[in-house]
């Protein structure tokens, strides 16, 4: 964000003016140092200013860095025929030294191209219920332009948490791309991902999106601060894109139908992305050929500056207790993906169809309900729980849930526990699936909570409908804490 000095007093106004026109300088060229203090009714829930020494790697309590050219088991090139290897050499990744990330592109001497992704190690990026999510960054895009800028794709994103683990259930669990930028055109895209693909409600692969030039001094030349905000405080709710605090984009609920925007919305949330790729489908399809080219010059870097997610408003249930009270250790999966006390009217959430494919121990569309700020003493017990599912009259469907830790609320999962999936029967009403049915997998150990989270997912491993989880005043959790 630039900053403004306003002239008060006639007396002052040389010198304010001399102030305005440093301060803009300032804001525009270098790091600012720590993340901006929240505006009023805003809360600092996550973020990095990436202070340290030049050629160190960002954090690695706070980031993941991906490396060669696809998640394993993944989409080859990332999903998007981008060409180039991720690395972890400082040469492609690390701090500048003066306050941000810096991740550049390079080609060797054979024609290969290598640069640098990261991603966040909390995946529960979600707005509360009845409030907003905002996710920033300041940044400066490679300073490139023209034919040397042939490829550049820089991209500052969020994907939906369930991609972890599945890779393969894009773009239904959602991705916002807060900042686009390719070829080194002085624009920037905002855009969302969802639904299915090819088209879809999201028009895929295109997706739904808007694009603008930066306000005042490209979008190369300076820093730039871009943010998206999630507002489930309005209704319908919204999506918006902003860049220098200018709105350019704004998508509703209303456009779209119930199970593309609860796929997109309703799992634990999102996990965010850096990077700069060279070619693939968005440059080329920009360039109307392919990219990266001969003239192509590498070691351009984006500068990020910090990254930060905020919160406002609402608590949906999400934090059953005060921060360093105990937490009651019964909680109901609720309306909004809450966990919390019993929340009559007794009501219900749809879980997606397997579509036929065995998804038995993996969350696929998963229905994600989650509790933050537990606190309390482990009674070295086990988890419990009672959840109410139905199948209507379909013949095989069987559900299956999976019930994760955090211990510190720090984004690090120390227990999960799968069970064993629950084969419903075909005849409608609801049946009760309960930890009698076994661990199928666990992994980590439990322990003490202190202002930590716990989130429970629910999906159908097999079968070929959709199912009903009662919530509400319904299905039920039991902790094993004092």
């Amino acid at each position: 964000m630039s900053a403004h000095v306003r002239r008060r007093h006639a007396l002052l106004g040389v010198v304010a003016l001399l102030l305005a026109v440093l301060a803009s300088g300032l804001g525009t060229s270098s790091a600012r140092g720590d993340i901006p203090p929240p505006a009023d009714g805003w809360e600092l829930q996550w973020g990095d200013d990436f202070t340290g020494p030049d050629r160190t790697p960002p954090s690695g309590e706070k980031w993941i860095t991906d490396l060669g050219h696809s998640y394993p088991g993944g989409p080859a090139n990332w999903g998007t025929g981008e060409i180039q290897r991720y690395t972890d050499s400082p040469d492609n990744l690390s701090l500048d030294g003066n306050g941000n990330l810096r991740i550049t592109p390079l080609r060797d001497g054979a024609g290969n191209w290598t640069s640098g992704r990261i991603e966040t190690r909390r995946s529960d990026f979600k707005a509360p219920e009845d409030g907003t999510l905002r996710i920033e960054s300041r940044l400066r895009m490679p300073d490139v332009a023209g034919e040397q800028a042939l490829g550049y794709w820089s991209a500052f994103w969020a994907l939906g948490s369930p991609y972890r683990g599945d890779y393969w259930n894009w773009p239904g669990i959602g991705e916002f791309d807060v900042m686009e930028n390719v070829n080194g055109m002085n624009r920037v895209w905002g855009v969302l991902h969802c639904g299915v693909a090819p088209g879809g409600p999201c028009d895929e692969n295109n997706g739904l999106g808007a694009s603008r030039p930066c306000p005042g001094t490209s979008c190369q030349a300076a820093f730039h601060t871009y943010r998206f905000e999630w507002d489930r405080g309005v209704s319908p709710n919204e999506l918006r894109w902003y860049v220098d605090d200018q709105l350019y984009h704004r998508l509703t609920q209303d456009q779209f139908d119930a199970t593309t925007w609860q796929n997109m919305t309703g799992h634990a949330g999102y996990f965010i992305l850096l990077n700069v790729a060279m070619g693939g489908g968005f440059p080329d399809g920009v360039a109307g050929h392919a990219t990266p080219t001969a003239a192509t010059e590498p070691g351009h870097s984006m500068l990020v500056d910090y990254v930060g997610v905020w919160t406002r408003g609402g608590d949906g249930g999400q934090d059953p207790g005060d921060p360093g009270e105990p937490t009651p250790s019964t909680l109901y999966l609720r309306d909004g993906g809450g966990l919390g006390e019993a929340a009559p009217p007794s009501g219900t959430a749809t879980l997606a169809s397997a579509d036929g494919r065995n998804h038995d121990g993996t969350p696929h569309a998963a229905r994600t309900f989650t509790a933050r700020g537990v606190t309390g003493d482990y009674t070295g017990g086990t988890t419990a729980f009672d959840l109410f599912v139905d199948a209507g009259t379909t013949v095989g469907n069987g559900q299956q849930v999976r019930i994760s830790y955090d211990r510190t609320g720090d984004g690090s999962w120390e227990r999960s526990e799968t069970y064993h999936y629950f084969a419903t029967d075909p005849v409608p009403g609801f049946e009760h699936y309960t930890a009698e049915r076994g661990l199928h997998s666990a992994t980590g150990a439990l322990g003490d909570m202190v202002n930590g989270t716990v989130r429970v997912e629910v999906w159908n491993a097999i079968g070929t409908g959709p199912s009903t989880l009662g919530t509400g005043d319904r299905s039920v959790l039991h902790l094993p804490f004092g």
